[in-house]
């Protein structure tokens, strides 16, 4: 059995656990998700399963 797990959904699930536990960080956590899904972009990376 294969487990395809892309980079993009696994940051925002991340990005989304982090929130609801210390929603005082929304805003550091927003800006480094956006910056991490950019660079993803970028870099092509997002092709990349692990």
């Amino acid at each position: 059995m294969n487990i395809h797990v892309s980079l993009g959904p696994l940051v925002s699930l991340i990005a989304g656990i982090l929130i609801l536990i210390m929603p005082r960080l929304l805003n550091f956590i927003v800006a480094i998700y956006l910056i991490v899904i950019g660079l993803i972009g970028l870099f092509g990376l997002g092709a990349a399963h692990f």
